[in-house]
């Protein structure tokens, strides 16, 4: 991948990238990752133009319910409206980046939500293959292949939003959607990627904590420095805020907010691409180092790119 593709934060690299600013106050940690591989753990099972390939029970998740988790709100978790705090103050997160401050007077700042729902884990092979059959979309000639409780990745931005629009009009017409997903859906909700605030308040609820766990460091929660994605809730987090898997690492997470400087303005949100468009993604991933899989790193990628540490989650969200 060349770095005209993809940008994250990073401690040890500030590549500049052809043709785009970012327009940071100081600086800003770039690396490009690299992906010279396009297939993950689980790489031996084809999955395009295959409607039977999933017909077997996946023990956790329903199949009569698009592959979503088999619990009472079908895997979304609720986030309550309130105020969270967004951005790093290194006095107490060293690793914080400049991109992560508020302003030039503030470290961090406050937002308030709506109410929202969140998926407790990142969307699957699974899951997003269903989807990919019914639109004639060839998961085989994009590169993706494997196990079906794996995170889907090698997905543009497109992609996951038009997975959104699907699995919405799934939930609104199904007689079998819970109750709370359904009434929320009638009032205004839509399913989509969530926006960069909604995901860091998922991510570290509203205390600030550094990581989805807390403030302290530990592999226990997280897969990052390692070799290999995982499949999703591998490593359940009943401590994370909200009870979240994978906020922290196993894949970048795509979002619908475009790469801007803080602070945060909830009108800039979007689904509308534009001609330089860079849109954030959180939490990095199984490749990525300690200190960008915090609650506040902030990565941006090109809407046409796919990779493999890169994938998402949905949203049913008001805004």
């Amino acid at each position: 991948m060349s770095h005209e593709d993809s940008i994250f934060s990073s401690n040890n690299k500030n590549q500049e990238v052809q043709g785009r600013t970012v327009g940071f106050t100081i600086m800003i940690m770039i690396i490009v990752v690299v992906a010279a591989w396009m297939g993950i753990q689980g790489n031996n099972s084809g999955i395009a133009g295959n409607s039977q390939l999933y017909a077997e029970d996946l023990k956790g998740f329903n199949r009569d319910a698009w592959y979503l988790s088999d619990d009472v709100l079908w895997g979304f978790v609720e986030v309550p409206s309130g105020e969270f705090i967004m951005g790093s103050n290194p006095a107490f997160d060293r690793s914080a980046y400049e991109n992560e401050r508020w302003s030039d007077l503030e470290r961090q700042g406050k937002v308030f939500l709506p109410t929202y729902y969140i998926s407790r884990f990142e969307t699957t092979i699974a899951q997003f293959s269903i989807f990919a059959h019914e639109s004639g979309l060839d998961l085989e000639q994009i590169g993706l292949g494997g196990a079906p409780r794996f995170p889907v990745y090698n997905i543009t931005w497109p992609d996951a939003l038009a997975y959104g629009r699907w699995l919405e009009s799934k939930l609104r017409n199904s007689p079998n959607t819970p109750s709370a997903i359904k009434s929320f859906l009638n009032e205004g909700g839509r399913v989509t990627i969530p926006s960069e605030a909604e995901w860091e308040k998922a991510a570290r609820g509203d205390d600030g904590r550094v990581f989805p766990w807390g403030s302290q460091p530990t592999s226990a929660f997280a897969n990052f420095n390692s070799d290999e994605v995982r499949a999703v809730g591998a490593e359940l987090c009943s401590i994370c805020a909200y009870g979240l898997s994978d906020m922290a690492g196993n894949l970048w997470e795509l979002t619908r907010s475009p790469l801007q400087d803080y602070p945060y303005n909830p009108s800039d949100d979007g689904e509308n691409l534009s001609e330089d468009a860079l849109w954030v993604m959180r939490g990095g991933s199984y490749t990525d180092s300690l200190n960008n899989v915090r609650t506040a790193v902030r990565g941006a990628v090109d809407p046409g790119v796919r990779n493999s540490t890169i994938g998402f989650r949905v949203v049913i969200t008001s805004r």
